[in-house]
């Protein structure tokens, strides 16, 4: 399979102008990634940003990543637990687990054992 990066980037970059939340998820995947662009982690959280903020599941995850580890952006556990919180809403599993381990320990949410194991059993 051919990786065309860079038609790709010109059509999400087209689309995402547009509005299309999916493929300001996927510029968002190609700068965290460098894939046919430099990897810039501050360009990734732009375009994540808007992604998530229409409602994109897999962009508010991704942006609960980077805000817990600092890829980006400040290292920020509560910005974090307000992403993987959305994202857990929507029923992905992963931020389900990562908010569960937040709620396990305490960390940029107040600890709740109850809750923590309410989110394991819903990723699982």
């Amino acid at each position: 399979m051919k990786k065309d990066y860079k038609t790709a980037l010109d059509l999400f970059n087209k689309s995402a102008a547009k509005g299309n939340s999916e493929a300001q998820y996927n510029l968002g995947v190609m700068y965290f990634n460098g894939l046919g662009v430099k990897r810039d982690f501050k360009a990734a959280v732009n375009w994540y940003t808007k992604s998530a903020n229409a409602g994109n599941v897999a962009a508010q995850n991704s942006l609960g990543a980077m805000y817990w580890l600092g890829q980006g952006v400040k290292k920020d556990p509560k910005e974090a637990a307000k992403w993987w919180g959305m994202a857990s809403k929507a029923g992905d599993a992963g931020a389900q687990y990562n908010l569960g381990v937040m709620y396990e320990k305490g960390t940029g949410v107040k600890k709740d054992p109850q809750e923590a194991v309410k989110l394991y059993q819903q990723s699982a």
